[in-house]
């Protein structure tokens, strides 16, 4: 049984995918509380922090139906995450979470959880230039599948788009591009 204190010391050091893969699988096998490795993507060392997350999105992309309960909690803490790289894996989750491919469990909790402070960071992110590309692409697909939630986002999206689409990197043109014309 692998405890709270015996994963911080696995992610402290430098890990591999495959390391990731086998953490996920033993996490998902002694069904570590997915709601204590969230609290860990905030630890102080970013790195370790940064490791709990790539873990965590990893666990969400095998299984997301392991945060059925969990993801209104992952999503109340979305605001806070500071860690750049945190901020890529976290976006990549609520991409996947509010995607129309969505396990209908996620889709019903996101349907009974308050979004807006989630709508609003990733507008940030997606606007501040200190922000990574990926964290950028990850958030315009994520408010992109929020827009018939809220209606708003139709027109604020695209715009944004444009706008970082003008000197943007070929992803986020590419991503833009597509996003615009689904519009």
């Amino acid at each position: 049984m692998l405890t709270h204190d015996e994963l911080i010391k696995e992610i402290s050091k430098t890990l591999a995918k495959t390391k990731v893969i086998k953490l996920r699988a033993i996490l998902q096998k002694q069904n570590f509380q997915i709601r204590e490795l969230i609290d860990i993507t905030f630890y102080n060392d970013s790195g370790v922090s940064f490791r709990a997350a790539w873990l965590l999105e990893n666990l969400y992309l095998k299984d997301p139906l392991l945060f059925a309960d969990i993801i209104s909690y992952l999503l109340s803490r979305f605001a806070e995450v500071k860690n750049p790289s945190c901020q890529r894996h976290y976006t990549k989750i609520v991409m996947h979470a509010t995607a129309q491919k969505a396990p209908l469990t996620i889709r019903k909790k996101l349907e009974e959880t308050d979004l807006e402070l989630v709508v609003e960071t990733l507008f940030d992110w997606l606007i501040d230039p200190k922000v990574k590309i990926a964290v950028k692409v990850f958030a315009a697909t994520a408010l992109f599948n929020l827009r018939h939630r809220y209606a708003w986002i139709n027109d604020e999206l695209a715009p944004q788009l444009r706008f970082l689409m003008l000197n943007g990197s070929p992803g986020i043109r590419s991503r833009g591009k597509k996003l615009l014309e689904a519009l």
